[in-house]
Parts: C-alpha cells; sequence; structure tokens
C-alpha cells in the first residue's frame, strides 16, 4: 500500500453509521497492509475507552470485527455481544464464536444475522459449520444439500462438503473441494489451511510451509497455522522464522502453552543454530566418512576382514565398537592397532559414532520380559496418534512400532534433531494412556 492510498484508520472508528460490509473491507485491507500496527494500537485504545463507559454499539461493532479480523476472538466476542440489532456484528460475532468452539451460541447469532437480513446462503453455510463441528455431519450435509442451488458456486459451500469428505474419512475427495475452493476465491484462507495440513501430513514440508504462508496472507489469522508454519520451519532447521512464529502466538495469546514450549526448545537448544563455518565442517566431514577403506595402506589381512565385516568406508569404522572387530575371523591385535593409527591420522576413532549404528540397526536394548509377547509392541506408532513435529522425529529415528520406541530411553529421543522436552512430554503421555513407558523411565 502506498502513502496515496494510507486509510485514515481513527477515522474508519470515528463513523456514526450502522456498521456494514464496507467497514468488513476497509479493516481488511488495513490488516493486510502495513497499517496493521496502527490498527492493533487503535484497537486496544479503544478497548480500554469502552471500558471506562466511552463506546457506542457502532464503536464497539467496528471494534469486534477489528479483533476477529485480528485472531483475537475472545475479544471480539467481548465487544460483538454488546451491539443489538445489526446484521453484520451478528455474524462476524457468530464467526468468533466458533473459533472459541461456542456452537450452540454461533447458531443462535447465524440465525439472527439472517433475520436481520445479512446474506442468508453465507449464514446457512456456517450454520452447517456448527452442525458438522458437533458431529452431525449428516444433518450439516444435509443443509448444504438444500441451499446448493444458490451455494454451489462458493468457495464457502466447497470447503464446508471438503470438511464433511474430510470427517469421514475421504481424503482426496476433501482435498479436490479444498482446491476447488481455493481455485473460486484464492484468499479464502481456511481451505488453504486445510490443504496445507494434508501436505504436511503426507511429508510435502515444501507446498505445506507454501500453502501455510498463503493463509496467512489474508485475514483472520489462524494461531493454527502459525503454529504449524513454525513447526514445519523447525524441522527445516529455519531456526529464527519458526521463533518468529511462536513469538506472533505468544503475542496474541500470552496463555498459549505449545507455542511457549516450543520456543523455549529453540532457545535452550543451542546447538540448532549453525554457522556458514560449522556446515562446511560436517561437510568436510561426511565427505571423510564416506572414503572407502581400500583408498588407504592397509594390510592384506586388514582389508580382507573388513571386508568380510561388511566394512567399506571410514564411517563404517566409527560404528563399530573394537570388540566387534576382534571377534572378527582372523582380525587380531596388530590389524586392530594398524586402523587405530590410520583413523587417528584424521582425528577418528573406532566405535566413535557407534550411536548411528545402534539407531539404525536395532541395536537398542531389548524389551522387557512381560512386553515381549505383548501385541501392543507391533502396533504401529501412528496409533498413538502424535503431533506432525513428533511423528517426524519417530521417522527420522526410523521408530515405526511402539515396540521399537519402547526400546528407547528419554536422553536417546532427546539426541535427535529437533525432539524436545515438549515430543518427550507429549510420548509420555500418550504411552502412559497405555500403561507403557520408556526405557528407563
Amino acid at each position: 500500500m502506498s502513502v496515496d492510498e494510507l486509510i485514515d484508520v481513527k477515522g474508519v472508528f470515528n463513523s456514526t453509521e450502522s456498521v456494514g460490509y464496507s467497514d468488513v473491507e476497509q479493516l481488511t485491507r488495513i490488516v493486510c497492509s502495513d497499517q496493521v500496527s496502527e490498527l492493533n494500537s487503535e484497537v486496544q485504545a479503544l478497548v480500554k475507552n469502552i471500558a471506562e463507559g466511552q463506546g457506542t454499539p457502532e464503536l464497539c461493532a467496528r471494534v469486534g470485527i477489528a479483533l476477529h479480523l485480528l485472531g483475537k476472538h475472545k475479544e471480539a466476542v467481548t465487544q460483538l455481544e454488546k451491539v443489538q440489532d445489526n446484521a453484520t456484528a451478528s455474524f462476524f460475532h457468530a464467526v468468533s464464536l466458533i473459533a472459541l468452539k461456542r456452537y450452540s451460541e454461533a447458531d443462535q447469532q447465524l440465525e439472527a444475522a439472517a433475520k436481520l437480513g445479512y446474506d442468508s446462503i453465507e449464514c446457512s453455510l456456517r450454520r452447517a459449520e456448527t452442525l458438522r463441528l458437533v458431529g452431525k455431519l449428516d444433518d450439516a450435509e444435509s443443509l448444504l444439500s438444500s441451499i446448493a442451488k444458490d451455494a454451489a458456486g462458493r468457495a464457502e459451500y466447497s470447503f464446508q462438503m471438503g470438511c464433511i469428505r474430510s470427517d469421514r474419512g475421504d481424503l482426496y475427495g476433501a482435498i479436490e473441494y479444498f482446491e476447488r475452493a481455493v481455485d473460486m476465491d484464492p484468499r479464502h484462507s481456511r481451505a488453504i489451511f486445510r490443504l496445507a495440513g494434508e501436505n504436511a501430513s503426507r511429508g510435502n514440508d515444501e507446498d505445506a510451509i507454501r500453502l501455510y504462508e498463503q493463509s496467512l496472507s489474508s485475514p483472520p489469522f489462524y494461531l493454527g497455522a502459525i503454529l504449524n508454519l513454525g513447526l514445519l520451519y523447525e524441522d527445516m532447521e529455519n531456526y529464527p522464522a519458526a521463533a518468529f512464529c511462536f513469538r506472533r502466538i505468544l503475542e496474541a495469546d500470552p496463555t498459549n502453552e505449545m507455542a511457549a514450549m516450543y520456543l523455549k526448545d529453540i532457545e535452550a537448544a543451542d546447538n540448532m543454530y549453525y554457522d556458514e563455518e560449522t556446515a562446511r565442517n560436517e561437510a568436510r566431514m561426511k565427505q571423510l566418512l564416506d572414503r572407502p577403506v581400500t583408498d588407504f595402506e592397509l594390510s592384506v589381512r586388514s582389508r580382507n576382514c573388513l571386508h568380510a565385516m561388511d566394512i567399506h568406508t571410514l564411517g563404517d569404522l566409527t560404528r563399530v565398537s573394537e570388540n566387534d572387530l576382534l571377534a572378527g575371523k582372523n582380525f587380531g591385535q596388530t590389524s586392530l592397532d594398524e586402523i587405530r593409527e590410520m583413523l587417528s591420522s584424521f582425528g577418528l576413532h573406532i566405535g566413535q559414532n557407534l550411536h548411528e549404528a545402534l539407531g539404525q540397526d536395532g541395536g537398542y536394548a531389548a524389551l522387557p520380559p512381560e512386553l515381549a509377547d505383548n501385541p501392543v509392541t507391533e502396533k504401529p506408532i501412528s496409533d498413538l496418534g502424535l503431533s506432525v513435529r513428533s511423528r517426524k522425529c519417530m521417522s527420522r529415528l526410523g521408530i515405526g512400532t511402539i515396540g521399537e520406541l519402547l526400546r528407547r530411553s528419554p536422553d536417546e529421543l532427546l539426541a535427535s534433531r529437533n525432539f524436545g522436552v515438549t515430543s518427550l512430554n507429549e510420548i509420555r503421555e500418550k504411552l502412559t494412556e497405555m500403561n507403557l513407558k520408556l526405557r528407563n523411565d
């Protein structure tokens, strides 16, 4: 927005006319512009004035809608419930109530908004949403079918149909409807949000990030989108961007425990921040560990022994113990000393990356006897219903079943990249529900 296009923020709220959709469009333009900070400051000042008895219904309506667009739904409801007999205020009052999961009250407000003259089709679409969110999928679909002739050309209709398909487990049908909604309205943030979630669940992180960023390009802003975007940034090691997302959530909702814990994880994990020199050193080390042992002057006996034990690179030597080598046929102390000397010349030693081998080959402690024959250990890790972040950590560690998870200790899990106390506590909670626990817990 150029200087010539700047909106008089104070003037928007000084109007004495009844609030209408043109006011919503003007507030939306401000929220999407560089004037959003000015709007936020003005709204907070007006909230204080209203609390001191200086507010009119018209002012409360505009302040409430602004708060809704800023994603501050609880505060929005506080202002909008002071407004009577205004269709636009009733509609946005309802939408904020839906965000707060107060579905019955939202339905009443939508009915009132329609009677007052707000777009009846839009109100019906949102009433279908309240039915769906309380589990009445058949009733929701029936309502959508009754207005399909007038509503099928709207993005909101496709979005609501997509949500019903998703709730019924028809993910491909859901995605088709969500994509249709976005094609109709590229700024339909909720449809974009759901598409982003589907991509994230399938590991399409780059597409998910693009879609989450797109969903945040127009109000209202969903804290869930910012949280998920922060987790994806973190998983791609863009820690400053992830921290920014979590701080944005805490600015809007200081009581958000998840954002606070994720931010704490990032701030506590100094080793997550790599400078360019560290990155170059890691690349050089990887290149060194990938060098085959045949590149070096080892005795014929040592070479043959290593080949027989399926050891082909320097990295392989760092992932076995000296006892493993000595257990090999014809491998003696002379060969061990020879390999020690060779590795030492590169600043390496036998077994220094043994923990990696344990993670790849399942060399962790055996299950306790009481769990050895328990069928629950064979269940997939997905049965725990973990968050996206924890699921990705499980995938990174090669943990596919509950039994494989139970063989790990808390320290072994915390050693994984991006696996913090938040994820550990989540896993402990899920396991406790099944009367299970991690090794050494």
